[in-house]
């Protein structure tokens, strides 16, 4: 028969386990979720940004990949369905099955990490400066050709684009305008029309044509050589045409019959055109040295002078209100 303070022992110990199987705290269930980035070539990838995501009311992790490529996000539940996402410049973005921790599986590694390379994109933006633009536009400007072969390269189409030229380009396009075939067999025709009429008072017959033939061409390359390059580099002007094309039949006409007296600068300004004028005025007076003494003097300047503006003021109504139309360039560039 026990005593009473064996049953006392007895019944202490037995509630002091109690006591302590009670205030032990429960396993935690934690795990943690690693891997390493690479590419489809096996390379490391450092740098890629890993995202840890997982369902509300949990709140998603982030981590960047180390120097060795390898991440790890520890501390996380069981249970949990997380989702480990990579995402880094050039590269797609890869996501991993959904990952569930538990007991028997608290630490998982997360293979096949193989990031593809992002396709190229579908425009790129390319820089040119200015001097290049204008060799560009200059080139096309030379392609432009009234019925298929008349050159019309001294016009500017698309007037809000168009870049200022080169001192380079100026004297290009004079000397491309000069040399052009047409251009050459414009310079016998007249020629042979000069000799019909007698004028300058060269003698007749083959030398007079010859003489002709160099006075005319003379007269053009003297021109153009001065009025196109020459004075407009100096000035930093620009010698082309700009085409208006678009306001009132008014304001185009005035803007053609104006061209010989107004221009645009090289600094995108409008600017009398002293480059045009006084290329006029140079070439004529440049014809009193080979000219036929009869034919030299003041009148000859002036009324050359008179000529050349009034042929300016036509061209320029033509181009306005015409020869856009029968351009082969400018058509393509509608």
């Amino acid at each position: 028969m026990m005593s009473w303070k064996c049953l006392l022992l007895i019944c202490l110990t037995t509630v002091l386990q109690a006591t302590a199987q009670d205030v032990v705290a429960p396993v935690p269930q934690l795990g943690s979720i690693s891997g390493t980035v690479l590419d489809v070539n096996g390379d490391l990838v450092p740098g890629a940004l890993i995202t840890l995501q997982c369902p509300s009311p949990c709140e998603n992790q982030t981590a960047t990949a180390n120097d060795s490529a390898a991440f790890d996000f520890r501390g996380l539940k069981f249970g949990v369905p997380y989702q480990v996402r990579v995402s880094v410049n050039n590269f797609e973005d890869w996501t991993a099955p959904a990952i569930v921790l538990t007991q028997d599986r608290s630490v998982f590694y997360v293979t096949g990490i193989k990031l593809q390379i992002a396709d190229p994109p579908e425009t790129v933006t390319v820089y040119a400066s200015t001097a290049q633009i204008a060799v560009e536009q200059v080139h096309l400007e030379e392609q432009q050709r009234v019925l298929g072969f008349i050159p019309n390269f001294y016009t500017v189409y698309d007037s809000q684009n168009a870049v200022p030229l080169t001192t380079k380009l100026k004297f290009q396009l004079a000397m491309r305008v000069s040399g052009d075939p047409v251009n050459v067999a414009g310079v016998a025709f007249m020629a042979g029309v000069r000799q019909a009429a007698h004028t300058p008072n060269y003698q007749l017959g083959a030398k007079g044509y010859g003489q002709r033939v160099g006075a005319e061409a003379a007269d053009g390359f003297s021109d153009i050589l001065i009025g196109g390059a020459i004075l407009p580099s100096i000035l930093h002007q620009d010698p082309r045409y700009f085409y208006q094309g678009t306001g009132t039949t008014r304001s185009r006409l005035e803007h053609a019959l104006g061209s010989p007296f107004v221009c645009r600068g090289d600094n995108g300004q409008r600017q009398v055109n002293y480059s045009s004028m006084g290329g006029d005025l140079a070439a004529a007076a440049l014809m009193n040295t080979y000219y036929p003494q009869s034919n030299r003097g003041a009148e000859l300047v002036f009324s050359q002078f008179a000529v050349n503006t009034a042929e300016r003021e036509l061209s320029g109504v033509l181009q306005e209100f015409v020869l856009r139309k029968l351009t082969s360039r400018a058509q393509k560039a509608k």
